[in-house]
């Protein structure tokens, strides 16, 4: 397991003072601004599950993951009770991260399609995971504050990813939602009404002039259902939907892929229909 970092309060303590992802990472692990996740997520880690009762919990924000120089950046709530909550790293440890990481796998962008723990040898190639609250929240449901209070994380990752960042990928309404506000505050141009969320969905951002006035490239923008248990285990996503929203967006990030292999399976391909809607 890694070791702990320096604690601090939350966001808004030492900003301005990280020049690299490694040093936001850092502060992320030990922000403690939200007492509700602050207490789920040491007791979780306290009380463990039965089948991890021999492990050590992380039991503390879990950073993003990836490049420092990424071009495309998944952004999705991501920290679960005993996935990231225990291992420490994005989307590890559950049936989640099985489903996202077979998918980049399969496009040539991971380098392995699981994700067990935090020292499996994974690594993504051109691209970066992170989330919008970087705690486990009890019942998967985050409140409306503690999305706002994690925000300015996300805008600190974001421009430290802006000299590369060329495409993200959004999981889920949630995420959509919070990813939109941070985008604006970073400072690129979100269209106003701002677009609603939907599986498909495609929008290009500007990003305002920088002070010697040079117009930076945009990023785009994609929307993709959540890669939870309950949209992959109905079908609502399938792997073929998931992996054609990632293979756009890589290719709009300028990230090389491989052709996915061939598959015959009904299940893999998506029902009429289910292409575009909202997602929670």
């Amino acid at each position: 397991m890694p070791t702990s970092p320096a604690v601090s309060v939350g966001p808004a303590s030492g900003r301005g003072g990280v020049v690299d992802l490694g040093g936001l990472d850092a502060r992320i692990a030990g922000c403690r601004a939200c007492p509700r996740l602050v207490a789920w997520r040491e007791e979780v880690a306290a009380t463990k599950r039965a089948a991890f009762a021999d492990q050590t919990y992380w039991g503390r924000p879990v950073p993003g993951f990836g490049p420092a120089d990424a071009s495309l950046l998944v952004v999705g709530l991501a920290p679960a009770a005993h996935g990231g909550n225990r291992t420490g790293r994005m989307f590890t440890g559950d049936r989640s991260g099985d489903v996202l990481y077979a998918a980049l796998h399969e496009l040539g962008l991971a380098s392995q399609g699981t994700s067990v723990s935090a020292d499996d040898g994974l690594e993504l190639f051109g691209v970066r995971v992170t989330s919008p609250v970087h705690c486990a929240p009890p019942a998967n449901k985050p409140t409306p504050e503690e999305r706002d209070n994690c925000r300015p994380w996300l805008v600190e990752e974001l421009g430290l990813l802006r000299p590369t960042l060329r495409a993200v990928v959004v999981l889920g309404a949630f995420g959509w939602q919070a990813a939109l506000p941070a985008f604006a505050e970073a400072g690129w141009r979100v269209p106003r009404p701002r677009p609603a969320f939907a599986h498909g969905a495609r929008v290009t951002l500007g990003r305002r002039p920088e002070p010697d006035g040079t117009e930076p490239a945009s990023v785009e923008l994609f929307g993709c259902f959540h890669v939870s248990q309950r949209n992959t285990f109905t079908g609502r996503l399938t792997p073929a939907m998931l992996r054609q929203v990632l293979g756009a967006a890589a290719e709009s990030a300028g990230l090389a892929t491989r052709p996915p292999r061939d598959r015959t399976r009904a299940s893999d391909e998506p029902e009429p229909g289910t292409r575009r809607g909202t997602d929670t």
